[in-house]
């Protein structure tokens, strides 16, 4: 986090995490979830995946994103995910035990 606007501190991401929520969008996941699961308002998600598909997506630049850093990055995602599938299938499971009660 970088600079303040309007008291909020203002996100500096890299390039290849920039490249990767474009591509999570591409690849069917909603931008929404997407925006939620890594932290990003969906705004700023919206903004990548148009300057995306104009070619014109810049990273910060500050420092390259190591293997490992990529990898927990990508295994947040996707704990986040699965979190959210097992929350649904908890209510579904209450849902219907309740209707054979």
């Amino acid at each position: 986090m970088s600079k303040k606007v309007d008291g909020q501190a203002r996100g500096k991401y890299t390039l290849e995490f920039k490249l990767e929520a474009v591509r999570l969008v591409k690849g069917g996941q909603a931008a929404s979830v997407t925006s939620k699961v890594l932290g990003i308002p969906n705004q700023t998600l919206d903004n990548w995946i148009r300057l995306s598909n104009k070619g014109q997506l810049k990273g910060a630049g500050d420092k390259p994103v190591s293997p490992e850093q990529m990898e927990l990055a990508r295994l947040r995602a996707e704990l986040s995910r699965v979190k959210m599938e097992r929350d649904i299938l908890k209510k579904a499971t209450a849902y219907f035990a309740r209707e054979l009660l």
